[in-house]
């Protein structure tokens, strides 16, 4: 799942040891940064909030979550130097969460799709996780850049 502000100390060792093993998985599983990473381009939809998005696979369902739906989703996140920062991809197994217990951008932008739809997002770090940034994995300021496939809405 997403990085969030409920992680504990312990996790913290837990995340270098899945950090060097995405590490290891993105290169066998071709998880490197799309050419786009480093910023919004201009072909790109942006919503009022300034979230800014590219549909890369058009879904198959006409259902949208809500804000208080579960999701479960395959993700990938970059930040704009190419470094990947999180990825349910290695595991083979996505992610399933509330959608109103992530990142706004998450909220926002996972509300748009539809399942089997996959979306390249650049999110804002007022969508993100601010000037605060996420211990020394996420930089404050930082624009996010996550490849999001929506698996599942339950």
């Amino acid at each position: 799942m997403t990085i969030t502000s409920t992680w504990m100390a312990p996790a913290l060792a837990a995340a270098f040891v899945v950090a060097m093993g995405l590490a290891a998985a993105a290169a066998a599983q071709n998880l490197d940064a799309p050419p786009d990473v480093g910023g919004v381009p201009a072909d790109a939809e942006v919503t009022d909030s300034g979230l800014a998005y590219k549909v890369l696979q058009e879904g198959t369902g006409s259902r949208r979550p809500n804000r208080l739906s579960t999701v479960s989703v395959h993700y990938t996140g970059w930040l704009t130097n190419g470094t990947l920062f999180d990825s349910s991809v290695p595991t083979g197994r996505p992610a399933t969460f509330p959608l109103n217990r992530v990142i706004g951008g998450w909220t926002e932008g996972v509300q748009l799709m539809v399942v089997g739809e996959k979306r390249r997002f650049w999110i804002p770090a007022e969508l993100g996780y601010g000037d605060r940034g996420f211990q020394n994995i996420i930089p404050g300021g930082a624009l996010l850049v996550f490849d999001i496939e929506l698996v599942n809405i339950q």
